[in-house]
Formats: structure tokens, sequence, C-alpha cells
């Protein structure tokens, strides 16, 4: 793995994230409080 990648990503995250958000090309809430949620399956409970 590149040692320069770690840096990088946080990078990505703390920069073009907020970009694509500010334009609405990314989501900023997820429609579920847990990962099952948001991919919309179904749960055992």
């Amino acid at each position: 793995m590149c040692p320069a990648y770690p840096d990088s990503l946080d990078d990505f995250v703390d920069l073009v994230v907020p970009e694509l958000q500010r334009r609405a090309l990314f989501r900023t809430t997820y429609p579920g409080t847990t990962w099952r949620d948001s991919l919309g399956m179904w749960s055992f409970a």
C-alpha cells in the first residue's frame, strides 16, 4: 500500500465530500439509523 494513501483519503473526506454535499451531489443524511436501514434491508427484530 502506498504510504501517502491515508493522508490523501483524509484530504478527500475533509475537502471533496463537503464540496459535493454543498453541490447536492452527495447525501448529507441517511434514511435509517443503521447500515441495514440505509440499504433498505429488512431486520429480524
